[in-house]
This record gives structure tokens, sequence and C-alpha cells, in this order.
């Protein structure tokens, strides 16, 4: 293993220093050191917006802190649930009195832990309600829906639910629209390679030279299929089979397209992974309202790409053109 780090076992501690150390017009700390809110929550008037999740898939989660962004992250282990002491001290810093919107994803863990927090939290005071994303195509059939995971759609939740609040939509206002936002998201992934938990020393799971693993999970969880490494553009087909097929409402043809590499992916080639997604979806009459190119959602080390299509309408489109500030996202009108 080969990393630029201090010590394998204090890996989350020191990166939340940087973070912090680079932003700190962005980030500040709270009591509990795995919790960090924007400087300015919470926002009297303003529903909170909260997440929070394992560390190793930055930016994503304490990086969508930010200007009608996220108010504050709970930060758990790599590749672990935060604790509900976390989630619930994450409630705390976001919390003015008008509730809080907690938005993550579809984990075991996640979902026990908000859970505990949500009861700790009701009993000081504090309304807390959520979505669940479970936008990952590949983690189970269409039928059972519930049991998918959560994946980067998660990113186009938090910023449409964060836009609303900034809106001032009350909680249940944010809570619908980040619901009707997941929704309309479907992602899958392909790995092309393994990733390094520091800890542990070795990597988590193997992808034979050569092969790729169609809908592989942010923690190596076993995908659809291992097939011989594709082009591009034959990647591009065979994702967006996946995911238009289960995007059957064609009265909204306006859709957002979020690529993201697994943190050792060249920035160039998931570019030109974008180039043939858009070709593909321009002959279909698909209009792309907004592109995301980069790396949004990672995991450590692994090579490969995500895919994430959000069908649009005409609310989701205006929360998703509100400019907004974060280390993870930025954009202008």
């Amino acid at each position: 293993m080969n990393r630029i780090i201090n010590h394998p076992d204090y890996v989350v501690e020191d990166a939340i220093q940087g973070y912090v150390k680079a932003h700190p017009s962005i980030f500040a700390t709270t009591e509990n050191p795995r919790v960090l809110k924007r400087p300015q929550a919470p926002i009297s008037g303003k529903v909170g917006v909260v997440t929070g999740g394992g560390s190793g898939h930055e930016p994503a989660f304490l990086g969508y802190l930010g200007e009608n962004m996220l108010d504050a992250v709970a930060i758990g282990e790599i590749f672990s649930s935060p604790t509900a002491g976390a989630f619930l001290d994450a409630f705390k810093a976001a919390d003015a009195g008008a509730g809080v919107a907690c938005l993550y994803g579809n984990y075991a863990g996640d979902n026990m832990n908000v859970k505990m927090a949500m009861k700790k939290a009701a009993a000081a005071g504090i309304t807390v309600k959520t979505v669940v994303a479970n936008d990952d195509v590949a983690s189970a059939p269409a039928d059972e829906k519930a049991r998918r995971r959560g994946v980067a759609g998660e990113i186009l939740m938090w910023k449409v639910g964060a836009a609303a609040a900034a809106q001032g939509y009350d909680l249940d206002g944010v809570i619908g629209v980040a619901q009707k936002a997941i929704d309309n998201c479907r992602s899958i992934g392909v790995g092309l390679s393994s990733c390094t938990i520091p800890a542990v020393g070795k990597p988590n799971f193997h992808i034979e030279t050569g092969t790729m693993e169609i809908g592989i999970g942010h923690h190596g969880e076993p995908g659809i299929e291992v097939v011989p490494t594709q082009s591009a553009k034959e990647m591009a087909v065979t994702m967006l089979n996946f995911v238009l097929e289960q995007q059957t409402d064609t009265a909204h043809p306006d859709v957002v397209v979020l690529v993201s590499g697994l943190g050792a992916t060249p920035v160039m080639e998931l570019y030109i992974y974008y180039a043939e997604i858009e070709k593909i979806l321009s002959e279909k009459g698909i209009r792309i309202h907004r592109n995301y190119v980069g790396n949004y959602f990672t995991s450590l080390e692994m090579m490969g790409v995500t895919l994430t299509v959000m069908k649009l309408d005409d609310e989701l489109k205006k929360l998703i053109d509100l400019p907004a500030q974060s280390p993870g996202l930025t954009q202008a009108e």
C-alpha cells in the first residue's frame, strides 16, 4: 500500500482536519469531532438539511456542505455508517426550529443509526423527517426498489432538497421534493479495479485485469456481471440500457446527467465517456439540461465510473439550477 497518510487508523480524523483548514469559510467544527456544519447553521426560519455516511467517498459526504447545499453532516469511519450520536449531533447543529430533513442512502447501518437518532431528537423537541436514496438499479429488481442502495443520485437529491430549503420550503415541502428527485434518478456503476482501506492494507475485492464489473457497489458489493473491458462507447451503451429502460416517463425529455469517477479514473476518460453518453441521449431526443462530470462520489482509489440520469420537471429544473457553493459542487446561474 503506497499512500499519503500519517497513520492508517487516523485517516478520517486527519482528512477532516485538512478539509476544515482548506475551507474555513465553509466548514465549522462542533463539539462532536465527527460532525461538521456550515458556520451559518442553524439558520433561523430555514429547514436544516443533513446527511451522513461513511468516509472514503469524498467529496461525499462532507464536501457538499455549503451555500444552498447541506447544513450539517455526520461522518463515519471508512465505508462505515456514522454513529447514531453523530447523526443526532448533526440534527442539533442544523435545527433552528423549522425541522430537519435527513437525506441519506439506503444502507443497513445508516438506517439503524438514523432511526435511533430520530428517537432521541424527538425527545429533545427536534422534528426530523427523512428521504432514503435508492437509485442504484443494479442492486435489486425494479419491483424491489426499497432494497436498492443509494449511490451518486444522492448528490442530486441533496442539491434539490437543499435548494428547496434555501428557497423557503417548509419541512414537508423539502421532504416531498427531495423524494421526487431521488424517485426520478437512476444510477449504475462499472468497476475496473479494487480499492484498499488503509487500516486493512490490502484490496477488499478483486477484479481481473482486462475485465470490468457491471453494477458494482461503492463498497465493492457484487454487481450484475463481469465482462471483458469495453470501450467508452460500449460502456455508455451498456450503462444507459440499464438506466433508461427504467425511465419510462417520456413526458419530460430534459434530464440531468451526472458522471462520476470512482477515485482512480483519469478525468480525461470521464469526458471521453460523457461524450458517448451525450451522443446516445441526443439521438434518442433526450435533452441534457445540466451535466456534472468529475469525481463527485468516489470509492477510495477504485477505477471505474458511475452514471446517474435524473429526469426533470419544471420544479426540479428550477431547484437544480439554483447557484450553489461547496467543495464538491459549485455552480453559478
